[in-house]
């Protein structure tokens, strides 16, 4: 298995208020236009899972498979040319200051870990920062 760490974002808001927002993925549903069309398309969302189809990579879909209220949210993939488990941790080290990072483990063969780990980073990049830019409050 090959890791994949997003930097740690800062979001100005508490973990259960953050939690609440991500453990359940239709929420994100009200967000869904701020998702770049030339990355990702026909994006859905519903409690428990979301999909989309990405190029050259084609349709992936990704289900919570446990959430640990205030802290993580693992999910895998039931859909993907590439298995992939992902996890989001949060740790509150204050009031409104909360921290956020994504671990990817990808099962990657030696011939495509180098074609797909810098693309698969800078997606992981990219998805932290927009879930730490999220309008929490609106919720």
């Amino acid at each position: 298995m090959t890791e994949f760490v997003s930097g740690v974002k800062t979001i100005p808001h508490n973990d259960e208020v953050i939690f609440s927002m991500l453990s359940d993925l239709s929420n994100l549903e009200r967000v869904k236009d701020r998702i770049p069309e030339d990355k990702l398309k026909n994006v859905e969302f519903d409690k428990d899972s979301c999909s989309f189809s990405v190029d050259p990579v084609g349709n992936i879909n990704f289900q919570i498979v446990e959430r640990e209220p205030n802290k993580t949210i693992k999910f895998t993939t039931t859909n993907s040319p590439v298995p992939l488990f992902m996890w989001i941790q949060l740790k509150q080290v204050e009031a409104n200051d909360t921290r956020m990072k994504i671990t990817v483990r990808a099962d990657l063969n030696p011939f495509i870990k180098p074609m797909i780990s810098k693309p698969l980073q800078d997606a992981l990049d990219k998805i932290a920062e927009v879930l730490a830019r999220l309008p929490y409050e609106d919720k």
